[in-house]
């Protein structure tokens, strides 16, 4: 009998696909297969529109210790026999519905993709993007989203050290809400998700298994418009309890770092629950499992095998222990609280068979399961879209002089460019008491356990800028984040990245994001930097609309020596203020897709570009010149451009500014165009001719802007202003 179209519907399933199925499984699948096959070929998990398109990004290099996508993070050597282990995930659609709720679990799953790898957390961050903060539902959006990023962060002590927040109105009704997690481990002690060879024991540890989450893969995270589908969809967003995961990760580590023999591999349970931790980990190995459901804990009565199956109850890791030590498994987490029980074993042949009350009530082939079908769809620029992108941001009036002061306080206030205290002063980014560089400034660096290295962490996105451009939105992106790892004075070696995006079925989505990945391939073949792990988001819509293509950056980077970080604060009076690469004069098109034009004529336009080149001379002098001992402070030049970057500077170390260089040209483009490959440095004096040296033997422009003062003010050109001014603007932005 056909299966009901309102049964593929409840798993994401077209008809073509399941017409495909059962060609390929040679019969028709009962409730449970396909429930499982649902999740498993969804977008969360299969990545039907977007695998053929992350093969173009480059994922090799000489300090990358796993393969893309093959395990739960990547792994970067950084060197002392230490290993970084990074990735990004999204939790926008469960955010959308439960914001507390959704954004707490989205930490707590990206924590235990960092501990699946052996590693032990030492950094969270988070990109966020609400709608207009003059809506009430996006205000309460954010305030839930921001109290379950730090409810569930601070409970597990693992310090959250940066981020960002910004706000469009395309996001009105579906935010974003991507969680980073980095952790640390030995190079040699990187645990695989594999079920290794038959007889390995499999063990399900954590939480009871309930009914939350269920078609979390294939419902939340597979398709469009949470807002419609709210009332339908709210069961499907997971619960989180952090103690029980603080214990987890704590049986984990000890687990991993002293008893790495008893294991052949570690899986959490996140997207699909036990069907993809199982399938996938049997993929990894060729091999297939047999599973006596009743085993499995259950936090609720009646629960069906499919139900059992397709949970996401949170804090649950699927443990593949050898057969031998599986009783000591068991007891070690028995000893941290964590309840670990055997529900199934691994076999050979290649098949998961179920079993609940001793008959079978399942049987699915591995290797089908874990190879959903792939689209290469064709796309296209709409012709609004390309209007927008070509359109002169120069057409519009320049900034009268007088008027400069006020629009510098005016965009400082924006909330794009506000103070975002608000949001991190609830987050505890000490505990650990390896936070050298905390949040607020650029990049994040937190210091390499036992050792002097430090990592800095960064996230960056501009869904504007990819909405007149993605390929140039998609490098700067990278190009950004690079930056701002490079103002601490670390050297970028690796990218996570979490992809953004609306429904692939329109052209315009599908170009946006087939075009995103190519900026961000190009930008990360000009820096060096792979991209060793990430996730990709579809389906963000909200009123029938695609949010902006929002593709996200995380940026690891490297310093030998933490205590020769930097920080963006202008530090003391009477240091000389460089521009490094670039001049203050810039053409009107630097304006485009920028804060000002935004604010100033209410216009989103012009086509934002960016010398991939010349951004990777300017990383290299920045390290060089703080290498040598030349800099007191480095700052990314950006968002709202140079006259809101001196202002940060200023506002965050409490320290005045004197211009000296000429502000010509244009005025607006001079003082707000956001022209990429800058940043602001503050240097000693006798540090001036070294300087200059160096970046003429590098290739970089470079423009002395004037000195600090002890004055609490900022003069350059047309502004004059006090900084008390400027920071009662910068800091009521977010109204939080």
């Amino acid at each position: 009998m056909p299966v009901e179209q309102e049964a593929l519907d409840a798993v994401a399933l077209s008809r073509d696909e399941y017409e495909t199925l059962v060609a390929r499984l040679g019969r028709e699948p009962n409730a449970v297969e396909l429930g499982m096959f649902g999740s498993l070929w969804s977008e969360h998990c299969g990545y039907k529109n977007s695998r053929p398109l992350l093969r173009r990004l480059p994922s090799a290099g000489e300090r990358v210790l796993t393969r893309a996508g093959e395990e739960n993070a990547g792994a970067i050597d950084i060197g002392g026999g230490w290993a970084a282990v990074m990735k990004i995930e999204s939790h926008n659609h469960p955010s959308a519905i439960e914001p507390y709720q959704g954004a707490a679990t989205g930490v707590g799953g990206i924590v235990r993709d960092i501990v699946a790898m052996g590693a032990w957390p030492v950094a969270l961050l988070d990109s966020l993007r609400f709608g207009p903060l003059d809506e009430a539902n996006n205000r309460y959006l954010l305030e839930g989203v921001v109290g379950g990023i730090g409810g569930y962060g601070n409970c597990l002590g693992i310090p959250t050290v940066g981020g960002e927040v910004a706000f469009d109105r395309s996001y009105g009704g579906n935010p974003l809400v991507n969680a980073m997690c980095v952790g640390v481990v030995r190079a040699d002690g990187i645990v695989s998700a594999t079920a290794g060879g038959a007889g390995n024991v499999l063990l399900l540890a954590g939480a009871d298994t309930g009914r939350d989450g269920i078609h979390g893969a294939s419902g939340l995270a597979s398709r469009t418009d949470p807002e419609a589908r709210f009332g339908e969809m709210r069961p499907a967003v997971q619960v989180g309890n952090p103690f029980l995961e603080k214990l987890l990760m704590e049986a984990c580590h000890e687990l991993c770092s002293e008893r790495r023999d008893w294991i052949a591999g570690l899986q959490d349970l996140g997207a699909a629950g036990l069907t993809s931790a199982v399938l996938e980990c049997c993929a990894r190995s060729g091999a297939g499992a047999v599973l006596d459901l009743d085993r499995v804990p259950r936090r609720e009565a009646g629960m069906t095998p499919y139900e059992v199956m397709l949970s996401e109850s949170q804090e649950r890791m699927l443990i593949v222990a050898r057969r031998e030590r599986a009783a000591d498994v068991a007891a070690l987490f028995a000893r941290w609280e964590a309840p670990c029980v055997a529900i199934g074993e691994v076999t050979v042949g290649g098949e998961v068979v179920l079993r609940e009350g001793g008959v079978e009530v399942a049987r699915v082939p591995v290797a089908l399961a874990v190879d959903a079908p792939a689209y290469v769809r064709e796309g296209r620029r709409g012709p609004d879209a390309v209007a927008r992108a070509q359109a002169n941001p120069g057409a519009f009036p320049d900034l009268p002089p007088e008027a400069a002061a006020e629009a510098l306080a005016t965009l400082l206030a924006r909330p794009n460019l506000a103070s975002k205290r608000e949001v991190f002063r609830q987050y505890d980014h000490q505990v650990l008491a390896g936070t050298v560089v905390p949040p607020g400034g650029d990049a994040a660096v937190v210091r390499v356990p036992g050792a002097n290295a430090g990592l800095a962490l960064a996230t960056d996105g501009n869904g504007r800028y990819c909405a007149l451009d993605a390929r140039n939105g998609g490098a700067i992106a990278v190009a950004e984040a690079a930056r701002n790892v490079v103002c601490t004075g670390a050297r970028p070696l690796a990218v996570t990245d979490c992809l953004n995006f609306g429904a692939p079925e329109n052209p315009e989505v599908y170009a946006s994001l087939a075009d995103a990945i190519d900026g961000i391939a190009a930008a990360c073949e000009a820096f060096g930097v792979p991209v060793v792990s990430g996730n990709v988001s579809l389906y963000n819509e909200s009123g029938g609309e695609p949010v902006a293509p929002t593709p996200v950056i995380g940026m690891l980077g490297l310093l030998e020596d933490a205590s020769a970080r930097l920080g963006a604060a202008f530090t003391r009076a009477g240091a000389d203020v460089w521009l490094l690469g670039g001049t203050v004069a810039q053409p009107a098109g630097t304006l485009a897709g920028s804060e000002y034009l935004e604010a100033a004529h209410g216009a989103v336009l012009g086509t934002p570009v960016v010398d991939l080149a010349a951004e990777a001379r300017l990383h290299e002098l920045t390290l060089a010149a703080n290498d040598a001992g030349l800099l007191l402070s480095a700052h990314d030049c950006a968002d709202g451009g140079l006259a809101v970057a001196l202002a940060e500077c200023c506002l965050l170390g409490e320290t005045g500014f004197a211009g000296e260089a000429a502000v010509e040209g244009r005025l607006d483009a001079a003082l707000f165009g956001e022209a990429q490959g800058r940043i602001v440095v503050s240097a000693p004096p006798d540090a001036g001719e070294r300087l200059t040296a160096l970046a003429a033997d590098v290739g970089v422009p470079l423009t002395r802007l004037g000195l600090t003062v002890d004055e609490p003010v900022l003069r350059f050109g047309p502004i004059d202003a006090d900084l008390a001014v400027l920071r009662a603007a910068w800091e009521s932005g977010l109204g939080l």
